[in-house]
């Protein structure tokens, strides 16, 4: 199972479309689920009210159909006595004669169930059907008889058709003369009724199925839609996220450059220099010891105090390239040590003050906090124009922040007064650790606020801290 959803593990792409794509899909499922059952609700109540009017015009007819029927032999049964068989058989002929349609028909039940009067299926005459049923288990006969001691009503259930033969759905209305105890009747087939119902139900569903269609086309050309914008925002993302890394590469570059010019003035002017003097002193001192001169000690003393110097040179281009103490101690010690360089350097008033982290800064947050205090160093000392600078650098509930500010010109009164490549890299550094960096400049000075999240502090070893405040 592990393997297969690996195999189908979707790409980036894919999880934004589908991201893009399914709450969409899930909505208009919604709708048309909700359409389609409130399509249906409406058009079954409506095809009920519509059975139910058709049903009640059969029953209307079928009464008509009866109470005609009923005059029109009513002064032979009103005034004839119960026994008398002429009035009853002239009746039953009168009733047998009376069929309409293709299947209609009257028919007469004693109420002991003998069929007296079934003029379509005369082989029901004489015969006894108390216990006639139909397919449904329905005691036909029975429900006749049942009805007509109530006085009249209807009664519906199957009976065979005569043209036919089949059984089908049939209203009866029943009647009763009760002196001669008989049940007298019609009936209509509601098939017809029956059939209209079902078409308009599945007319109802068609025309349902008709709108999931539309409403499916619409969904597809949504999604169509869907794709072919995410298609050109991808393109386009593409072509800016090319255009940008085309930019960084180039300001990498720039910046490889820069740190190479930087490391080889430094070397030109600098280490190049104080070695040139160690080799001039060294072939002066070479010269005098040739010729017995007693001021060669003094040459090679000052060859071997300029040769210091080189030492001391190189190990601060190192020290600017990567920091041991930075590794060794901390960043606490690492920025103070870069203060204290920066005095001595500029003349310029550093103050430096810290709460101690021992070391609870992860590598990332350590180097891009130092790169940071590095480079704003950096710009005052090139365009600050400042007589005095303070470094803060805190732990806290939130991260960890530094603050540099310095009572320089500004940004605007600098002379490169548009953000340079220091600027953004220090805005790079914060996004790459998910941290912030804000930049407050005005005429009185500049103020640099980086701060690291708390998921770049390691746990603590010690709960004890410490303040400590340094003027270098």
């Amino acid at each position: 199972m592990r393997s297969i959803l690996q195999r189908f593990r979707p790409s980036y792409r894919q999880k934004l479309f589908l991201l893009a794509a399914a709450p969409l899909v899930i909505a208009v499922s919604a709708i048309a689920l909700l359409v389609a059952e409130q399509s249906r609700a409406m058009a079954e109540q409506e095809i009920r009210q519509l059975e139910a009017q058709m049903l009640e015009t059969k029953k209307r007819e079928l009464h008509n159909y009866v109470t005609q029927a009923r005059n029109g032999f009513y002064f032979i049964y009103g005034s004839a006595a119960p026994d008398n068989e002429a009035a009853k058989e002239q009746v039953m002929q009168i009733l047998a004669a009376m069929i309409y349609g293709e299947e209609g028909f009257f028919f007469v039940y004693d109420y002991e169930g003998q069929n007296l009067v079934s003029p379509r299926q005369t082989e029901l005459i004489n015969g006894n059907h108390w216990d006639l049923t139909d397919s449904e288990g329905t005691y036909v006969v029975r429900e006749f008889i049942a009805t007509a001691r109530q006085g009249a009503g209807y009664v519906e259930h199957l009976w065979p058709k005569p043209s036919t033969g089949e059984e089908a759905r049939m209203i009866t209305y029943v009647t009763s003369f009760p002196s001669w105890r008989w049940a007298v009747g019609t009936g209509v087939f509601i098939d017809d009724v029956l059939a209209s119902v079902a078409a308009a139900r599945a007319e109802v569903e068609a025309k349902v199925q008709r709108t999931f269609l539309y409403i499916g086309a619409i969904t597809l050309a949504a999604l169509l839609v869907v794709f072919a914008s995410g298609l050109v925002l991808n393109i386009r993302e593409r072509r800016l996220a090319d255009a940008k890394l085309r930019e960084l590469t180039q300001r990498v570059l720039d910046t490889q450059e820069e740190e190479r010019g930087r490391v080889a003035r430094e070397l030109h002017d600098g280490i190049s220099q104080i070695l040139v003097g160690v080799r001039y002193a060294l072939d002066v001192a070479r010269r005098r010891v040739a010729s017995g001169d007693a001021r060669a000690a003094d040459t090679l003393a000052k060859g071997t105090e300029n040769l210091g110097l080189a030492i001391q040179e190189v190990r601060r281009i190192s020290r600017d390239l990567r920091p041991g103490v930075l590794d060794d101690l901390g960043l606490g010690p690492a920025i103070k040590t870069l203060a204290e360089d920066f005095r001595t350097r500029t003349g310029i008033e550093t103050e430096f003050s810290t709460v101690v982290f021992r070391n609870r800064l992860d590598q990332d947050a350590k180097i891009a906090l130092y790169r940071i205090a590095q480079e704003a160093l950096t710009n005052v000392e090139r365009h600050a124009s400042a007589t005095r600078v303070s470094i803060d650098l805190r732990g806290h509930r939130a991260g960890a922040t530094l603050k540099i500010a310095d009572d320089g010109i500004g940004l605007r009164g600098a002379r490169t007064p548009s953000p340079g490549i220091g600027l953004r890299n220090m805005q790079e550094r914060m996004d790459q650790l998910g941290g912030t960096l804000r930049i407050l400049s005005s005429r009185d000075g500049t103020l640099i606020e980086a701060q690291v999240p708390l998921s770049h502090l390691l746990p603590p070893e010690d709960g004890t801290v410490t303040q400590s405040k340094v003027r270098a």
